[in-house]
């Protein structure tokens, strides 16, 4: 069974720090991180922890202390992980849209540098050549994901080469000299398909014999996790067997023994992470139950955004009755976390937790409404230890300039 904190944990945790407060476990997290390095072990295979699902300090030092490397999309996110104790060489930047100068600071801090669009490649490969290798996200146009939202390799995405640009890489790698030493592919998140990865990494060995120096060709991620009772997640070791089959076959082919990569991230901290909420007020309509908490879309965006299901749970009044509720947030917009939903009697002042809520909850909050934002709290040998305070009022003036005449 996995690691999973009890409602008497959750309570005592709401009633030390308060509410809204986010917990997060760390034994399921190094739980998901050993399912994924037995699931591949068959492979020459390494974990890159996507850490824009949650950025922490303590949650990085904490992964790093597994052993897992670190994936990147902006530059903070790199100097975060080397203050968490991650080398250079442990970190992948992996950036969109970003500003050269942005590039030129990865590759002063000596990271491995994956860069998604041609502009940026004839650039780096005009200033440096041979000098550092890159790694070249390409466009593989596989659709796949389960919302169009976190769906990155179809042809309308903005991210990757497409593969059909073989022809300008190459004209680009020929006449700078750049060394490309990987190739990177990504096509979303929900993925419950293997057959995804595998096509993906068919047109990835395909691309592969384009690049002499190649050592590691990275499948992003995308695994899916269970949101819901009877959800289906990624059944990884059968991809992880078949993943060492094929590599194992390119090698006998090609003879080049390449590296995978991998750069999980809700998958290594969504489970592991709980939001905790109070009730605030119950209110009912000619049509509907609304159970009105002290929180909203600014600490947990998901539901709005995504459609994204999350379990909630009245962990004070768990074994009564259940009734309908539409769980609402404070929020002056519409701003629903779910509707219709089947929950133990819920009472004012009730502590209700949100599942599933480690990835994309507090990395995507916000001060709307100049609300605050909540605390987060770290669970470790069933110790709770607070690990960011949470927002007073003059953290919302902190960056503000304004006149006092």
């Amino acid at each position: 069974m996995p690691e999973i904190l009890s409602h008497t944990q959750l309570v005592a945790v709401a009633n030390e720090f308060g509410t809204p407060v986010y917990v997060y476990h760390a034994e399921r997290i190094a739980e998901q991180y050993h399912k994924l390095k037995h699931a591949f072990k068959k492979c020459d295979a390494r974990f890159f922890y996507a850490c824009k699902s949650l950025t922490n300090i303590n949650i990085l030092r904490y992964i790093n202390s597994l052993g897992a490397s670190l994936d990147c999309v902006s530059i903070n996110e790199v100097k975060l992980g080397l203050m968490s104790g991650f080398t250079p060489d442990n970190i992948l930047f992996t950036p969109n849209c970003v500003d050269f100068d942005e590039i030129l600071e990865a590759k002063e801090l000596g990271v491995n540098i994956n860069i998604d669009n041609i502009s940026i490649l004839e650039q780096f490969g005009n200033k440096f050549g041979n000098n550092y290798p890159v790694c070249i996200r390409l466009n593989p146009h596989i659709m796949a994901g389960g919302n169009f939202k976190i769906s990155t390799g179809h042809v309308d995405s903005k991210f990757g080469i497409s593969i059909h640009q073989m022809r300008h890489i190459e004209r680009v790698v020929k006449t700078t000299g750049l060394l490309v030493k990987g190739i990177h592919m990504h096509t979303g998140s929900e993925i419950k398909d293997v057959n995804v990865f595998l096509e993906g990494l068919e047109v990835m060995f395909n691309m592969a014999t384009h690049f002499p120096d190649l050592s590691y060709i990275d499948l992003g991620s995308g695994f899916k996790v269970p949101y819901q009772p009877g959800d289906p997640e990624t059944d990884i070791e059968p991809l992880g067997e078949k993943l060492a089959a094929a590599f194992l076959q390119f090698e006998k082919e090609t003879g080049k023994k390449l590296q995978v990569w991998f750069e999980p991230g809700k998958y290594l901290v969504s489970q592991a992470g709980y939001f905790i909420v109070k009730a605030n007020v119950i209110k009912q309509t000619p049509a509907t139950v609304f159970a009105g908490v002290n929180s909203g879309f600014n600490h947990l965006i998901r539901p709005m955004m995504y459609e994204a299901y999350h379990h909630i749970v009245n962990i004070s009044n768990p074994v009564a009755a259940e009734r309908i509720y539409t769980v609402v947030g404070n929020i002056c917009e519409t701003d629903t976390f779910a509707w219709d939903r089947k929950i133990t009697e819920i009472r004012e002042g009730d502590f209700l937790v949100f599942y599933n809520a480690g990835a994309y909850g507090f990395e995507m909050s916000s001060n709307f409404n100049s609300r605050l934002k909540p605390a987060e709290v770290m669970i470790q040998n069933g110790k709770a230890t607070l690990i960011r305070k949470r927002d007073e009022f003059n953290d919302l003036l902190k960056n503000q300039i304004f006149d006092e005449r």
